[in-house]
């Protein structure tokens, strides 16, 4: 994406008092596009390749010099160096590129028209989920990287996507199709696939593999050279790729390349975490899949400083967190001022335990599971914040509830989902019965009413679902089914035969357009909503992701925590849980003083009068003038 091209990553200006006497000025946390020079880059290659390929790696290393060669001159930085890797004006779309249909037109055409005349002021990034020739599992397992599915449209349309807003792609790492060129080289015993996969003995122990499905680990196939079993965490038709040969990192590290140059900015490592495997290990977070996701970094930062990696990893909290690569930082580093500590690892993570404990939240009316999470989330050093999202193409994942909730809690959670006509995936354990993955439904319809059953609340709990994602500090990523309020897609399930089908219903655009133009739908009601918010949004310096955030203990039917930017400005957010009316109890910090809630057009804010049911607040100083906007 060329500098002139690309989206707005400025900061909103609005006055900003000072801080009170006797408060701390919040930390200053910059993330600015800064290139990795020649020598940092060699000295980082030279030392992961190391840890990846310790028998290889200065032979590595001088390949990789070639593949960043050919490069090097084809690539533009998304932001210009020196310039914020992101705002408060970075608001994020996850989609399809057939999610919207319109005959006779391809469906990315159509995709890139209705984000022009529906979303164009409201979205700074779209993620077009994969988008190249596949076999199965709705584009994750891929047959030709370097394409672009005909049925779609062709790299012109996605090029055209990111002209005026940033776009990220998946680089499905982990695994390939079995349709693919490489697996026919593998079958035949050619190069440069024949060693491209995994083989192992079928009488192997993987007992401590770590599964995200109740399928068998091994498959086998039939070759010229007789039968083999293969690696496939996923499927049968996805094939993990064999990271230990170089060939393979290689290859790939020349696919992302050819994504940015193609107008990616933001690169999704998608099931990253699976990517390295050692016999007698859980064969999931591995210290050489770190390296590469280093590498990876490294490498983005030293040719397309600002462009940003993003690791898909649907995995307990803490190992999520790991991504960040927060272990390597001291705790000098991870208080330093200014911005001066940079992590090394990925930009972005999924914050994966948002959607699961926003359901239990919202449905049981308790916030303190939710306000518990939040208190312990560290602060971030520069260049690192969360990708914060309820909804995707994939269930509500609830391993990133261990640890956090009870398993009688999360076992609630299946039963209310089954009830709202939802469904639940299951994995695999070592030596344990299977237990849920994550649960299939629309994320709308999984707010159709609480653990007493339906009530008149859905679209008032679901907005306040996404008027929460959307105040955290972090980037917020909308599906489009979550725009949409779109309901359980049963038919997709019985048509496709997969559970994830209920939530990846493909709208044409003149049935969605005449939903939104009808104000007695729910798709108008929360689509207008939604979209008011984020205007709001994006004029307001306090959601920029580096400002800091406090998390309040108000009580569990409120979840209540305050955004405040390196110059003071504050905004406290205020959500109450239950569907009942409800006083908040302020914060301290927050008594005594004049407040204007944002979202109800900055009237003045009567701390005794009670909430209504999932309503959300912004509350600020009276003194405190909000960002000039006009609201349609």
């Amino acid at each position: 994406m060329s500098d002139t091209s690309s989206p707005d990553h400025s900061t909103s200006t609005a006055s900003d008092p000072a801080p009170s006497e006797g408060s701390a000025r919040p930390r200053a946390r910059v993330s600015l596009a800064k290139r990795l020079s020649q020598a940092d880059f060699q000295a980082h290659a030279t030392r992961l390749l190391a840890e990846i390929y310790p028998q290889r790696h200065e032979e590595v290393l001088r390949r990789l010099e070639t593949v960043l060669d050919f490069h090097r001159t084809r690539l533009n930085p998304r932001v210009p160096e020196g310039e914020p890797l992101w705002s408060e004006r970075d608001q994020w779309l996850i989609t399809y590129g057939d999610s919207l249909q319109q005959e006779g037109e391809a469906p990315l055409a159509t995709l890139h028209d209705f984000l022009a005349s529906r979303l164009d002021d409201s979205l700074s990034g779209v993620h077009v989920l994969p988008f190249f020739p596949w076999s199965s599992d709705d584009g994750f397992s891929v047959i030709h990287y370097r394409e672009v599915n005909p049925v779609l449209g062709d790299w012109q349309d996605i090029r055209r996507l990111s002209e005026h807003r940033d776009l990220m792609a998946d680089l499905v790492i982990n695994h390939c199709s079995r349709e693919s060129l490489w697996f026919a080289d593998y079958l035949a015993g050619v190069q440069p696939g024949r060693d491209y996969f995994i083989e192992m003995d079928p009488d192997t122990d993987v007992s401590e593999v770590v599964r995200p499905r109740p399928s068998a680990l091994l498959t086998p196939v039939h070759t010229r050279r007789g039968l083999r079993h293969l690696w496939a965490t996923f499927s049968d038709d996805q094939i993990d790729l064999n990271f230990a040969n170089p060939d393979v990192l290689l290859e790939f590290i020349g696919i992302l390349l050819y994504y940015l140059e193609q107008g990616a900015g933001i690169i999704r490592l998608d099931a990253v975490a699976f990517l390295w495997k050692r016999q007698g290990t859980s064969c999931i977070h591995l210290p050489e899949t770190h390296a590469v996701v280093r590498l990876l970094r490294a490498i983005v930062d030293h040719l397309a400083p600002g462009s940003l990696l993003i690791t898909e990893t649907n995995v307990p909290h803490a190992e999520n967190m790991s991504y960040f690569g927060l272990d390597r930082l001291s705790q000098h580093d991870l208080t330093a001022i200014e911005g001066s500590a940079q992590a090394d690892e990925a930009h972005l993570i999924y914050q994966f335990t948002l959607p699961p404990l926003t359901l239990h939240t919202l449905t049981s009316g308790d916030a303190s599971a939710l306000t518990q999470w939040a208190t312990s989330l560290p602060s971030l050093p520069s260049g690192c914040s969360y990708f914060n999202f309820t909804a995707s193409h994939d269930g509500i994942g609830v391993r990133a509830l261990e640890g956090l909730l009870p398993d009688h809690e999360r076992d609630t959670l299946v039963r209310l989902v089954h009830d709202f006509g939802g469904y639940v995936s299951m994995r695999a354990n070592p030596g344990r019965a299977d237990t849920p993955y994550e649960l299939n439904i629309s994320y709308f319809d999984a707010l159709k009413g609480t653990r007493r059953g339906q009530d008149p609340w859905q679209i008032e709990r679901f907005i306040a679902s996404q008027t929460l994602m959307l105040s955290l500090q972090g980037i917020p990523g909308l599906y489009i089914h979550s725009l949409t309020a779109t309901p359980n897609h049963q038919e997709g399930v019985e048509r496709d035969g997969h559970l994830r089908a209920i939530n990846r219903r493909k709208w044409q655009r003149d049935e969605l357009e005449a939903l939104l133009a009808s104000p007695n739908t729910a798709t108008h009601e929360v689509f207008h909503a939604l979209k008011r918010r984020m205007a709001l949004r994006r004029n307001e310096p306090c959601f920029h992701p580096d400002a800091d955030q406090n998390v309040f203990d108000v009580g569990p039917d409120f979840f209540v925590f305050e955004r405040v930017t390196h110059e003071g400005r504050r905004l406290l957010f205020a959500l109450n849980v239950t569907d009942q009316p409800r006083v908040l109890p302020l914060p301290a910090s927050w008594q005594g003083v004049a407040l204007t809630d944002h979202l109800c057009h900055d009237k003045a804010y009567d701390p005794t009068m009670a909430r209504r049911p999932y309503q959300a607040a912004w509350l600020m100083e009276q003194t405190v003038r909000p960002p000039a906007i006009e609201v349609v």
